[in-house]
């Protein structure tokens, strides 16, 4: 990804929360992702008092002699039984009942996997505000979204390179310097949430926590500081929410595709056999214990020669030999199926490849590449050196040691899985994680739909005369 995209919270909001995801299904072809665009919340405007428009409201005038109230329909009943009990349900939760009130107290709950799973109980489930962070072995990243009828539309994002797992595979710990770069990252995170008045939050560590020696201490400092409840995923569950997140852009016309998240500390392969209409079904995965962090810390990232680059291929393909025999047997790889790549490798060779003078959401998310562009790309990037790499602006300063070993792995799956269609997903984890935060909220407001249709009415009490 572009160095303005992985900038601090202004450019890297502008560069994602100023493009689009309902997260529909992309129209195939070249630049056919969906953009995202921001759309920034509007201010509720409270309703002024009488009073404080300079004067006693005015009395309410009896109706003229001769007339009557007319009949109250049944959906205006139910709707003034609904206003009835959301404001005793906020009365008993101590909740502001009007825009002019103040809340008698104030929930502390942390920012995390549990937190938001009910700061407001009373609020309906598209009113909720949802927010997403992914901190990785490279980056940390936010998505904040609201539902939509199509998905759901983003309102803030943010996306900081901070390395987390530098030096990790030498240490096997997090140094003092990645978890304060983590910790400040997290903490603008903390702020834009507390601002957005996020209700539903999922927050994720990945290869780098799972690993470290230190990683569930950072965590715990994590809470401390920041009141984000960071968890630890399993591989199993980061390759689920990295194909939940791009599955919208799986090509109906092919049987199967192979996806993969290249990150920082690990890569994740998932082989996925889908139907035109069908959920995807994961038929095999793997994770390997490599990124583009570690392999450029173990093999050198800053000047890569074509040698150096070949020694990397070779070790990436050695680890992905008993994943590929694997699938081979199993599964039927000779039809139809492409390849789908979410990563900020992928994006990076996108953008290099569409010429971009700087990086475009737009042009790049749901983009085809065909095998020989990538090819082309990733010469060009070893014919530059590290200044040069620093210099594009799809590459920039911050992922200029770190794209080849990108491109290498890359390089090992195409050679692996020889197709010619490459798609390129800017999506992954967070928007997997923004669906299963919305599929729950779908799933609860089911569960209590059927248990009101289900309850039984109960019959009209009569009043007993007394003799």
């Amino acid at each position: 990804m572009c160095a303005s995209d992985e900038a601090t919270s202004g450019k890297a909001a502008s560069g994602e929360a100023a493009s689009t995801t309902g997260m529909q299904s992309q129209q195939t072809g070249s630049g056919s992702g969906g953009a995202l665009q921001q759309r920034a919340d509007k201010t509720d405007q409270a309703h002024g008092s009488a009073s404080a428009a300079g004067g006693p409201a005015p009395a309410e005038q009896e109706p003229a002699s001769g007339w009557t109230d007319p009949p109250v329909s049944r959906s205006k009943k139910r709707r003034q039984r609904r206003r009835r009990k959301r404001a005793d349900v906020r009365a008993g939760q101590g909740l502001p009942q009007s825009a002019n009130e103040t809340p008698t107290q104030k929930a502390t709950q942390p920012l995390g996997r549990h937190a938001g799973a009910d700061m407001h109980g009373a609020q309906k489930a598209n009113n909720h505000v949802y927010a997403a962070i992914d901190l990785g072995t490279n980056n940390c990243r936010l998505l904040i979204a609201r539902r939509s009828h199509d998905g759901f539309r983003v309102i803030d994002a943010y996306s900081r390179i901070v390395r987390l797992g530098e030096g990790l595979a030498h240490t096997g710990r997090l140094s003092d310097e990645a978890m304060d770069r983590a910790l400040a990252a997290l903490a603008v995170c903390a702020d834009k949430m507390k601002r957005r008045g996020v209700t539903r939050v999922r927050s994720i560590a990945t290869e780098a926590c799972r690993t470290a020696e230190n990683g569930a201490a950072f965590v715990t400092r994590v809470l401390e500081q920041t009141g984000i409840d960071l968890n630890i995923v399993s591989t199993e569950d980061e390759a689920n929410l990295a194909l939940s997140g791009c599955s919208p852009l799986l090509d109906p016309e092919h049987e199967a595709a192979l996806v993969f998240d290249i990150g920082g500390g690990s890569t994740e392969l998932m082989w996925v056999s889908h139907d035109e209409g069908a959920k995807p079904v994961i038929r095999d995965w793997t994770s390997l214990p490599c990124g583009v962090v570690t392999l450029a810390e173990t093999y050198g990232g800053a000047e890569v020669s074509n040698d150096l680059f070949e020694q990397m291929v070779g070790d990436v393909t050695a680890r992905l030999k008993p994943f590929l025999d694997r699938v081979s047997a199993n599964q039927d790889t000779g039809g139809h199926y492409h390849l789908l790549g979410t990563s900020g490798t992928v994006t990076t060779i996108a953008g290099v490849h569409l010429g971009l003078k700087r990086y475009d959401r737009a042009k790049v998310d749901g983009v085809w590449v065909r095998r020989q562009d990538v090819a082309q790309v990733t010469n060009a990037l070893l014919e530059m050196n590290l200044a040069e790499r620093a210099a594009h602006p799809c590459v920039g300063q911050e992922r200029a040691d770190l794209v080849l070993a990108g491109c290498a792995i890359l390089e090992a799956i195409s050679r692996a899985w020889p197709s010619d269609r490459l798609r390129v997903a800017d999506r992954g984890l967070r928007e997997g994680i923004l669906f299963s935060l919305m599929k729950a909220d779908e799933g609860r407001s089911r569960r209590r739909r059927r248990r009101r249709r289900g309850k039984p009415k109960q019959p009209p009490t009569q009043a007993v005369s007394q003799s």
